[in-house]
């Protein structure tokens, strides 16, 4: 990491940096980064400018800066493994740097690793309002009778579509399997029927021996979800006290922004695989991965920065104060946690202190073995893309308000 900070010093000094991401937290680790830089070499100065492009508009910028000799961008931070596998990677337009120190403290080299480098994970989890009386317990209920979870349309964050993709695969396909064997006789009554029909369709998609319970669940899913543009405002709505007994799948760390009120708390919220007894499918993993561009301006600079961010806890600060977003480096996870995670507290409106059982974030650990997260595989997601994206489209409806 010394040798690639001396070469970005180098190369660097004076010049402007270019960035494009799809979290805008990297306009705060930019400044740390050349923070660090001076600590070398005081004299060094640099300048930078970070987008953040809207609607799925990232692709389409990459795709059009790799048609220049030079690019203008020299990195990318970038979600939705899908299409960086199908438009970015198979196409040669982003490259995988993997750093030593990251590679180490995964127990591998840089040479032996295999797959993109992923500078978190990040978790949509499903929580409920518990104003009411109601509990949801086991993943199906959320596609239950008079069901309408709400949820970012499909077609606005392409990562809730590579959800759907991952319950076809055969580990989790298991895990929707073993929720409805959990069910009583009355519950599995409602749902036989949407399994069986779709039995045929999973042995023409060429899925495993439990496909049609992830099929059953996807049908019945994106015919009830009640369609959100961002979850921030799903957030907003799940925390009122008049959101009695609505859910949704949201992004875990929006709870962190929420401002207490005589109206709404975080403690109106409860995570559903929290709950004592909670049986399946607890959310969705997927991560933000790092590239530096094939026609960088800036290569070791934009090498020196992907270091930075994934071996430093310094470098992951803009993102690891939030619960729900974890380094995919172990030494620095464990660093971060010690700083940011597990602060559940807080002061009401009286001044007397409260605790936020919601945010009491379990750690990635848990939510990748008890909490039974879905975790994003691009490889996976880019082969059925085709199939199971098709049969997706060809639902009747993907929502109803």
């Amino acid at each position: 990491m010394e040798e690639l900070a001396q070469k970005a010093i180098e190369e660097s000094n004076g010049k402007t940096f270019y960035g494009v991401g799809n979290s805008s937290r990297g306009t705060t680790a930019l400044p740390l980064f050349i923070e660090y830089l001076q600590s070398i070499d005081p004299s060094y100065t640099m300048e930078y400018e970070w987008q953040q492009p809207k609607n799925n508009k990232i692709f389409d910028q990459l795709t059009s800066d790799s048609l220049k000799d030079t690019g203008t961008f020299a990195m990318t931070l970038i979600q939705d493994g899908n299409q960086i596998e199908s438009k970015m990677v198979q196409t040669g337009i982003l490259d995988t740097f993997i750093p030593k120190e990251w590679a180490e403290a995964n127990g591998t080299t840089a040479e032996e690793y295999e797959g993109y480098l992923p500078l978190q994970t990040l978790n949509k989890v499903f929580m409920y309002n518990n104003t009411g009386s109601k509990t949801f317990d086991n993943c199906w209920d959320f596609v239950g009778q008079d069901a309408h979870g709400l949820f970012m349309d499909i077609d606005s964050e392409l990562v809730g579509k590579n959800f759907l993709y991952m319950l076809t695969e055969d580990t989790y396909a298991g895990w929707l399997k073993e929720a409805f064997d959990a069910l009583s006789a009355e519950e599995q009554a409602y749902f036989q029927p949407t399994i069986d029909e779709m039995a045929s369709e999973a042995e023409n998609l060429g899925l495993g021996e439990n496909g049609k319970y992830a099929l059953a669940w996807i049908k019945l899913w994106v015919g009830s979800y009640n369609a959100q543009t961002d979850d921030g405002p799903i957030c907003n709505t799940l925390v009122d006290q008049s959101a009695t007994d609505q859910f949704g799948l949201l992004v875990y760390s929006k709870l962190r922004s929420v401002e207490e009120s005589a109206t709404v708390s975080k403690n109106n919220i409860t995570v559903a695989a929290y709950n004592d007894g909670y049986t399946g499918i607890g959310g969705f993993g997927y991560c933000h991965y790092l590239f530096v561009t094939d026609n960088s301006p800036l290569p070791w600079t934009a090498c020196a920065f992907i270091a930075y961010m994934t071996c430093t806890a310094d470098g992951f600060s803009a993102w690891g104060k939030d619960i729900g977003g974890y380094s995919s480096n172990p030494a620095v996870a464990e660093e971060n946690e010690e700083i940011y995670h597990h602060q559940t507290g807080g002061m009401a409106e009286d001044g007397t202190t409260v605790e936020f059982a919601a945010l009491n974030d379990h750690g990635y650990d848990w939510w990748t073995t008890d909490g039974k997260l879905v975790l994003e595989d691009p490889e996976y997601c880019a082969s059925v893309a085709f199939t199971v994206g098709s049969w997706i489209e060809m639902l009747d409806k993907y929502t109803v308000n």
